[in-house]
């Protein structure tokens, strides 16, 4: 028995929006905590750790992409989705 959120992510463009958003999130939390920490260890650690999370969001997406010939990009899918 399948829910509602796992029947609405069965589609692909659903699918590519939600891991643009973990991308940007990722590369905010770079941005946040490299600045949170200063010029410490701990700061470059972390925005290096989020920074090659979003790096490996980023191929996972492009990767996904390639085996879905109809997809062009996450930009259409915003524009089919809000309106």
């Amino acid at each position: 028995m399948a829910t509602a959120a796992g029947q609405r992510i069965q589609d692909f463009g659903v699918r590519s929006l939600l891991t643009h958003v973990i991308m940007a999130a990722g590369l905010g939390a770079a941005v946040v905590s490299g600045f949170l920490f200063g010029e410490s260890q701990v700061g470059l650690v972390s925005f290096v750790a989020f920074l090659n999370f979003t790096a490996g969001m980023w191929i996972c997406q492009s990767i996904h992409a390639l085996g879905n010939p109809e997809y062009n990009g996450v930009l259409d899918v915003l524009k089919n989705n809000v309106r």
